[in-house]
């Protein structure tokens, strides 16, 4: 298997707007705003329905399409930057993870995540690199509630050490490849 290059386009999935701040789905926006902090600012890019910031040549994207329309957005940056689909790294909730535990891979299903969904859509392709942040399990019948409520007072530094950790990840996917990501964090 060939190493994967660096990634260029690392999108965080969340929805935008401030009733969805701070809540189970919008880790993925966490982790991107934290790759961003000190680094570089946010602006805004309405033809593309996104936040971008630029670190160097890694382009950091927030879709403000909402969920399931993310792929909209993270093809058309894509597209612009000229970042092939194997340069991606995308960044999301999974439920069916532990609070705190991280899951890299290289590819597979959206498995039941929608804003995955759309990207794999619009790029065409299930090969994209994923960084699944644990949200914890919702009760059944509860999961649009579950993701779209925030971090219990007891949750918090669970949130915070997986925050820090997925920050880690990404830059040793980025300094010394996917394969060693995968095998300090999974």
């Amino acid at each position: 298997m060939q190493p994967l290059p660096r990634f260029r386009l690392i999108v965080g999935l969340g929805n935008p707007g401030r009733e969805y701040e701070d809540t189970r789905h919008n880790v993925g926006f966490m982790v991107v705003d934290r790759l961003a902090m000190g680094k570089a600012e946010w602006r805004r890019e309405r033809a593309w329905k996104t936040l971008l910031a630029k670190d160097g040549d890694v382009v950091l994207c927030k879709p403000e399409t909402f969920m399931n329309l993310s792929g909209q957005a993270a093809t058309a940056v894509a597209g612009f930057y000229q970042i092939p689909p194997e340069a991606v790294l995308v960044v999301l909730d999974d439920m069916a993870l532990p609070i705190g535990r991280l899951r890299l891979r290289l590819g597979g299903s959206a498995g039941g995540h929608n804003g995955l969904k759309s990207i794999m859509e619009h790029f065409g392709t299930q090969q994209l690199a994923r960084l699944r942040l644990g949200i914890g399990g919702a009760v059944e019948g509860e999961a649009v509630g579950h993701v779209l409520g925030k971090f219990r007072k007891d949750e918090k530094p669970a949130l915070e050490e997986m925050l820090e950790r997925s920050e880690f990840a990404i830059t040793t996917a980025q300094r010394e490849g996917f394969e060693a990501a995968m095998n300090a964090f999974n």
